[in-house]
């Protein structure tokens, strides 16, 4: 743990809004620059190592299970803490925004955990930033109609929140002169505010954690952890997180993540949205990871069942849930639509519960009965399949990274339906909306991030022109106009055409969107 850092009160920057004084107390900030005077420069270590990392293998370093790390690989004693309150049956998580409608559809949805998602379905405009928290300070008082209903039939799923990744600062509120982390703000007004008030109602302070590349960056969470809790009086091992196994570096270190969590592990999550973006921003240079388009590549690749197979015998060797990917689609309208949309998510989450997994995500709350029905089928009267230690096979690094056998040349559709996903999605995002419906499939920044990503490798490998790719921008960009006279159509292709026609790839189309375009800080600071 590092020795007590002198501090001074975070700084807020951005402009006040309704009830935002209920979040930036003066004790929350107080709490916020703590964590910040602690951590800040192991946080600017881990985002430096990340970058050296990034370059090492994008000049041909080989990925590999650590050796300095075999002894935890190898040691069969130790196990992670016991599912935690609320946490013991995690069959259906619903994962969704904390915005107001839809915090309120996911806790009436009949799901186990709901996940307030700052990272993936947020748009992090300080107004949806602070609206989120407020969201969540309700839920857990249970204010008016977050209340469950009389009697208490309604159980209300347990609340996890899932903050924005340690790459991003929050620019509207400052300590020392430097924005705080994003990922400290989401998690520690959370855990200021609502900790206490969980633990008294029966449940706890419970996250997911993204982006882990490593076991070191594990750690720094643990020892966050670890603070925080000293700081408010809370014993140790209350809180427990998730990580999310979303970078291809996460996916060699999955035994090390859980042991450096271990006292706070609430098992690992196969990110796989993410975990395709990781893969196609760490080895895209290359000819060998050329995916075809984002839909073509399922869970039966055998590099992604190699992932998924780690991930679970892992989790469940040391006594830890595994929890299954994001079922991406949504109903629509239609009857038959309905039907067929309710017969994918049923394979798909079938398929996960077959394969060992303790429960999956949904983005819809009409999945919820759907995705339950297939885990009820396999789980037969039990919370979880944590005992299930079947046999599987030796997986080895190679087989993590067998991607060739699914390397295909781009489709002309393929492409035009990148750059037209991309567009709108970032035209929502800079309308303040994270998690959006297109043509049938939910689109987040992961998927995003997948889109821009692959034009960008195909242009790199000629695999697409570079006045080609440009028409098919101007199309997309007029099409958006005809369809929303609002768009910002010309914010929204900078973003594109930034993260896509540069020399060396953007890490995340994130960090600089939101310093261009989402940062409006007020004229007097709070």
């Amino acid at each position: 743990m590092p020795p007590p850092a002198t501090f001074r009160r975070a700084e807020v920057l951005g402009a006040p809004g309704p009830r935002f004084e209920e979040i930036l107390t003066s004790a929350a900030l107080d709490f916020l620059a703590r964590l910040d005077s602690a951590f800040a420069k192991r946080r600017a270590d881990v985002l430096t190592e990340r970058r050296h990392r990034s370059d090492r293998l994008a000049s041909g370093s080989r990925l590999d299970f650590p050796r300095a790390t075999s002894a935890v690989r190898d040691d069969t004693n130790w196990q992670v803490a016991p599912p935690a309150p609320g946490l013991t049956d995690r069959r259906v998580e619903i994962t969704v925004p904390p915005e107001r409608g839809a915090a309120l559809d996911a806790l009436h949805s009949g799901a186990q955990v709901w996940t307030a998602d700052f990272e993936d379905a947020t748009s992090p405009t300080w107004e949806n930033v602070i609206a989120g928290q407020l969201t969540l300070l309700d839920a857990v008082k249970h204010r008016s109609d977050f209340a469950p209903s009389e009697g208490g039939e309604d159980r209300l799923p347990t609340i996890m929140v899932r903050p924005r990744g340690r790459h991003l600062d929050e620019a509207h509120l400052t300590n020392d002169g430097r924005a705080l982390p994003a990922a400290l703000v989401d998690f520690g007004l959370y855990f200021f505010h609502c900790a206490v008030r969980q633990i008294d109602q029966g449940s706890g302070p419970y996250f997911y954690l993204p982006k882990l590349e490593n076991r070191h960056e594990a750690r720094l969470w643990n020892d966050v952890f670890v603070l925080s809790q000293d700081l408010l009086g809370i014993p140790q091992g209350t809180i427990r997180a998730t990580a999310l196994i979303e970078t291809v570096p996460a996916a060699f270190e999955m035994e090390e993540i859980l042991y450096e969590l271990r006292e706070h592990s609430a098992g690992l999550n196969a990110g796989r949205r993410d975990y395709l973006f990781s893969l196609l921003k760490t080895f895209g240079y290359g000819t060998d990871f050329l995916l075809p388009d984002r839909t073509a590549v399922t869970m039966n690749a055998p590099f992604m069942r190699a992932y998924a197979e780690l991930l679970v015998r892992t989790c469940h060797r040391r006594g830890a849930h595994a929890i299954g990917g994001m079922v991406t689609h949504v109903p629509g309208d239609d009857p038959a639509n309905h039907r067929a949309v309710r017969a994918k998510v049923r394979l798909d989450a079938g398929r996960e519960a077959a394969e060992g997994f303790d429960g999956a995500w949904v983005g819809h709350p009409a999945l919820v009965p759907v995705c339950r029905e297939a885990f009820d089928g396999v789980l037969a009267g039990r919370p979880h399949q944590i005992e299930d230690r079947r046999a599987s096979s030796d997986i080895q690094p190679s087989d993590l990274l067998s991607v060739r056998r699914a390397v295909v040349p781009p489709v002309p559709e393929g492409i035009r339906t990148n750059v037209a996903v991309a567009l709108r999605y970032f035209d929502a995002w800079l309308r303040g909306r994270g998690a959006v419906a297109l043509d049938g499939l939910l689109e987040d920044t992961a998927t995003a991030e997948i889109t821009r990503t692959q034009l960008w490798q195909w242009l790199r490998h000629r695999l697409i022109g570079r006045d080609a790719l440009l028409g098919l921008i101007d199309q997309e960009c007029s099409a958006l106009v005809g369809e929303r006279p609002d768009a910002r159509v010309a914010e929204a292709r900078e973003i594109l055409e930034h993260t896509v026609l540069s020399r060396e790839l953007p890490a995340f189309f994130t960090t600089e969107a939101y310093r261009r375009h989402l940062v409006h800080r007020a004229e007097s600071p709070s």
